[in-house]
């Protein structure tokens, strides 16, 4: 992408480089304040001299003057370039114009860097500088609105000529899931999990973060996703975590800086408390495609995600969410690499990249939406099925507005009140209701809700006969593990 840099992030406090670009425009604007008092505008300057070799020198020195000013203009220039912003130039920079050695005033200013307007030099006061602020690309980095679409419509063209899209990743129970030191679990302990993410081994993916006492997972399958994913994808890290913590684990699953650049947002960067937004990613809504375990933080952007199922792997991550069950840590178990989140996720994203940039679309490249794509795969998964459900919601609740009906829709199930031949299943958590019994009756298939939770997450019609429906005598007994497996409200924290 045009405005993000390929070296490695910089950290917080660091304010080097733009404490030495500040420097230059400073020098820049003092340059050319010299200038315009010179004789290219001054009349005082345009009288003509008694001693032509005195008047020689001063078109020297007024010509060494332009040219030093240009010379650090382009320097300026450079320097911003460096950083990954492409400055629109002025007409009469183009046209070759002495011109493009003076500052010139250019409200609404593009955008600003260490306080300057990085194509005018104006300096703006603190509480003066508008537009959104890009600090993960580069501290002190403001751009405005009409920059900001300009970059946008840039870097989109960019992708389609590389046939990219853009793709958001969550980082907590969606990549990976940590936990503090203090908070191990003491079977964890037993097993020796500390001593485990401290061996130097190959293929690892349990780590130690000394600095933060803490310890991290990496999803299994994560490696390989993030390397096939960022063949059609332009990828960045988007964390309701701290700065610190973000890029730390953007080092454990990008050891060589090749996937993500400066794209490491964290909760530094977002504009709304406790929210998450595409205002910050330089990237178009119309090519991003974002996944994340919790909707909630993406509430104005709900048709760009992708709901991951959460990973609980530490004994503290299942705590958190109140399942009552040993974690996969203290069952020596995990998810496998092969048929996991990640993989079945993976095979969804190239189902969007396919018909994304299929040939056979009438409609131009330019004018695609990601969203559209999205919308069309999901609906693809519970196609041709009828559902009625029997005592899955509240009697005094409208069924329509509940989730589980709401997401069988978007699944592309139709949805309906009545029994009748054309029903293909009947949801249900007793297998002793009337609609339960008429669809044993009438040989339709009698499913469990989860059924359709995890065809959701899963993105495929799941095996009907794993989600049976528990007679009514057994009801208490599954009541524990329903609680056990049902989705989780979101965390504070994703």
């Amino acid at each position: 992408m045009s405005l993000a840099t390929e070296s490695p992030s910089p950290s917080p406090s660091s304010s080097s480089g733009s404490d030495d670009f500040a420097a230059l425009l400073d020098a820049e604007l003092e340059l050319t304040s010299v200038v315009d008092s010179a004789s290219l505008g001054d009349p005082s300057t345009s009288s003509t001299s008694d001693d032509e070799e005195d008047g020689d020198e001063d078109v020297v020195v007024e010509v060494e003057a332009v040219e030093q000013s240009s010379t650090k203009r382009r320097k300026v220039i450079e320097q911003v370039q460096d950083r990954g912003i492409t400055i629109k130039p002025d007409e009469d920079a183009k046209a070759g114009s002495c011109k493009d050695s003076q500052i010139k005033i250019c409200p609404p200013h593009p955008g600003f860097f260490g306080g300057l307007c990085f194509r005018c030099g104006k300096r703006q006061d603190e509480e003066d500088v508008p537009g959104v602020a890009f600090g993960y690309i580069h501290k002190g980095l403001r751009l405005g609105t009409s920059e900001i679409d300009r970059l946008r419509g840039s870097n989109v063209k960019s992708l389609l000529r590389e046939r990219k899209l853009v793709l958001i990743l969550d980082l907590d129970h969606t990549l990976i899931n940590s936990t503090k030191l203090h908070d191990i679990s003491a079977a964890e302990r037993d097993l020796g999990i500390q001593t485990f993410a401290s061996e130097d081994a190959p293929e690892k993916s349990l780590f130690t973060l000394e600095a933060m006492q803490m310890l991290t997972k990496l999803r299994p399958f994560v490696c390989k996703f993030l390397k096939e994913a960022s063949n059609m994808f332009e990828m960045y890290i988007y964390t309701m975590g701290d700065k610190a913590y973000a890029i730390e684990i953007a080092k454990l699953l990008d050891p060589g800086n090749v996937y993500f650049g400066s794209k490491v947002i964290s909760n530094s960067d977002c504009t709304q408390r406790h929210q998450k937004g595409l205002d910050v990613v330089l990237g178009a809504e119309n090519v991003a495609i974002i996944l994340d375990d919790t909707e909630y933080v993406w509430q104005k952007h709900k048709e760009n995600l992708i709901l991951m199922e959460r990973y609980h792997y530490f004994a503290s991550s299942c705590r958190q969410f109140g399942f009552s069950v040993k974690a996969l840590s203290e069952s020596m178990q995990d998810e496998r690499e092969s048929d996991g989140a990640l993989a079945t996720t993976l095979d969804v994203l190239k189902r969007i990249h396919t018909l994304f940039f299929d040939s056979a679309v009438e409609t131009a490249l330019s004018s695609r939406d990601v969203r559209q794509v999205i919308k069309k795969v999901r609906q693809e998964v519970l196609q041709g099925c009828k559902v009625v459900f029997s005592r899955v919601f509240p009697s005094s609740s409208r069924p329509q507005d509940q989730i589980i009906w709401k997401m069988a829709e978007q699944l592309g199930a139709i949805c309906c009140a009545d029994m009748d031949s054309t029903v293909t299943h009947v949801v249900a958590v007793d297998s002793g209701t009337e609609k339960a019994r008429w669809a044993v009756g009438n040989n339709k298939i009698l499913v469990h809700p989860r059924w359709i939770e995890a065809s959701n997450f899963r993105w495929h019609r799941q095996q009907e006969e794993d989600f049976p429906v528990p007679a009514p005598k057994e009801k208490s007994k599954q009541k524990g593990k329903e609680n056990a497996d049902a989705v989780a409200p979101g965390p504070t924290e994703s």
